[in-house]
């Protein structure tokens, strides 16, 4: 079964990895401008940025569930279904 299986084949899971991990680093971008202004004693942003910091688990949630596409899709490979 190995030797049928390229090595830079897409999986099923790999775009909702890649939206993940995108949606996270945006996340983690929004949360790094957010608390500068806390530890630089400036005037701190609105409180919807604060939200902006939430993406980060949004985006862990959407590359965990790519994963376990993958993982789903490689049992059912495995098995021998479609």
């Amino acid at each position: 079964m190995r030797d049928k299986t390229q090595p830079n084949s897409a999986t099923a899971g790999d775009g909702l990895i890649r939206a993940g991990a995108i949606v996270f680093f945006v996340g983690a971008l929004a949360t790094l401008v957010t608390v500068a202004p806390l530890l630089l004693d400036t005037t701190p942003f609105p409180t919807y940025m604060f939200g902006l910091s939430m993406l980060m688990g949004v985006g862990f949630l959407i590359a965990g569930a790519g994963v376990f596409q993958s993982i789903a899709d490689g049992r059912r490979q495995a098995r021998g279904g479609s």
